[in-house]
């Protein structure tokens, strides 16, 4: 009999731990699509909230932390026009640690032109209290036959 109740223990605690990673992808999925939308409008307010202040951006053009990010979003020299996310895969590495991959086409404006690009889009956030920080966002250029494994 102790067997049994060990057992259904060790399923509850699994679904339990299951149903937890998926709520913490769906809470990421969105954060990272909010993230988006905060470039798009330029609003390095809660941006700034999000972003980790060690954070670190790897673009084409080169790599900055937290400050350059807001202020090349602020002064519009690289303005993050709108991204179609074509794929998105999150791995809840732990209750606090999660990595994103997003498949996306970038429309920005950059040196006063409108260019479109295809990226992989890697994004590392991390749980600070009750609120979640991007670590990292690297922009990793793909052909858009790219394909992300889940």
């Amino acid at each position: 009999m102790k067997t049994v109740y060990i057992g259904l223990l060790c399923i509850v605690f699994s679904a339990n731990s299951f149903a937890q990673d998926i709520t913490i992808e769906q809470e990421i999925t969105e954060l990272s699509k909010a993230k988006w939308d905060w470039m798009a409008k330029k609003d390095v307010a809660k941006l700034g909230s999000l972003f980790h202040d060690k954070s670190r951006f790897v673009h084409m053009s080169g790599s900055w932390k937290k400050e350059r990010e807001l202020e090349i979003i602020e002064s519009g020299s690289i303005w993050y026009k709108k991204a179609d996310v074509h794929d998105v895969v999150v791995e809840v590495i732990a209750d606090d640690t999660v990595l994103l991959w997003n498949r996306i086409t970038l429309t920005a404006h950059v040196r006063g032109n409108d260019v479109a690009n295809e990226f992989t889009v890697t994004e590392f956030y991390h749980k600070e209290g009750e609120d979640w920080k991007l670590l990292d966002l690297t922009f990793s250029k793909v052909r858009d036959t790219h394909e992300i494994a889940h």
